[in-house]
């Protein structure tokens, strides 16, 4: 069973910077999305941030110049820098994964374009982002 957690989410100020890390463990597969998702009470999960095994990433349009999503496929850790950080970007942050996805991975190929909630299996519990002016 495929694990996910994530860590790094702390208050910060406007303007300041954020690193989230995210940890997968219980596969041993190559092919893989993963990506970064954020939600606030009463709204739905959006997406944030998504990256393919290929290395091709999706940005939402609201974090687009302001958010970095890499991987690093040695330890199997995804990581999304954020700066510039807005109070708009206050919420949860979720990381999740999906295995064997052609789908996923054409998506944001082809489409460069994040994938929603739907294309992936695999969540972390969650980790806590506040900006405050």
């Amino acid at each position: 069973q495929v694990q996910v957690a994530e860590s790094g989410g702390a208050s910060v100020q406007v303007g300041g910077s954020l690193r989230l890390t995210c940890t997968a463990s219980g596969y041993t597969y190559d092919s893989y999305c993963m990506g970064w998702f954020r939600q606030t009470p009463g709204t739905e999960r959006e997406g944030v941030a998504a990256i393919a095994d290929d290395s091709r990433t999706a940005y939402a349009e609201s974090v687009k110049g302001r958010f970095t999503i890499s991987h690093d496929d040695t330890k199997k850790t995804l990581y999304l820098q954020m700066n510039n950080l807005e109070p708009e970007d206050t919420a949860t942050y979720y990381c999740a994964v999906e295995l064997f996805s052609p789908r996923c991975k054409t998506h944001i190929g082809a489409l460069r374009s994040m994938p929603t909630k739907s294309y992936f299996s695999f969540w972390g519990q969650g980790t806590q982002v506040t900006v405050s002016s």
